[in-house]
């Protein structure tokens, strides 16, 4: 879909993977204003499935956000491009901005500051990625964490969606369970090893306010050019 100059899209009220597999087992996509926590093991889609997320979003004419401690905007819309998802109109017609965060900066409290800044600092803009936490999460305090959490909350309360993106293993467990509280979606990811193949498999924890039943979990793996492909659990494990 290409936005022309001046083009305003109807925006939707949930944030849509633009994937109806996907879509259908988080129960209908994710009700905006949601604070979400994506976490999982290494390699195992986390990145992935937030640039599906944010890709559906742009089609549902929301504007995004990212922060990102991995990608410039260069290999941003390069790793996006390699998935067949397209943002170059979106990055150039500006309803994409990306933010780096230099990872010698990314272990420092002022990550977090910088996020809620910069969901100030552009209200238009109501979907919010910060991909990863990991590196500010496992350099600071509970409380500096706790605190974030609580402010992205606030944003979701005036209508924003904010997704956090980290590792598992950045959270200790009492940890995971006071955040799973707090936020309104929760997916986990993790890799099973099925006969001779590794699989990636996505958990949906949970969505607050879905439409519709949410399913339980997913395997996909990931396929250059095309993104995200749905692996049915019979023929995974066949």
């Amino acid at each position: 879909m290409k936005i022309q100059p001046g083009e305003e899209a109807k925006v939707s009220e949930v944030i849509s993977s633009g994937h109806p597999e996907i879509d259908r087992k988080l129960g209908g996509g994710i009700p905006s204003g949601s604070l979400t926590l994506i976490e999982g093991q290494s390699d195992a889609g986390k990145s992935v499935l937030s640039q599906q997320l944010m890709w559906g979003s742009l089609n549902s004419g929301h504007r995004v956000i990212l922060v990102s401690t991995e990608n410039t905007v260069r290999s941003f819309n390069s790793q996006m491009r390699s998935l067949g998802l397209d943002i170059e109109d979106r990055l150039i017609l500006g309803w994409i901005k990306v933010f780096s965060v230099e990872s010698s900066m990314a272990e420092k409290r002022s990550t977090f500051e910088k996020v809620i800044r910069v969901i100030d600092a552009l209200p238009d803009y109501d979907v919010i990625v910060v991909d990863s936490l990991t590196p500010v999460i496992v350099h600071n305090d509970l409380e500096s964490l706790l605190r974030y959490f609580d402010l992205c909350k606030k944003c979701c309360d005036k209508g924003k969606t904010v997704l956090n993106i980290a590792h598992s293993y950045a959270f200790a467990e009492d940890l995971l369970i006071r955040l799973r509280s707090v936020c309104d979606a929760h997916f986990k990811l993790h890799i099973e090893e099925i006969g001779d193949k590794l699989v990636k498999v996505l958990d949906v924890a949970k969505v607050r306010g879905a439409d519709q039943q949410t399913g339980n979990s997913l395997s996909f793996d990931v396929v250059p050019g095309m993104g995200m492909r749905i692996m049915p659990l019979g023929k995974a494990k066949a």
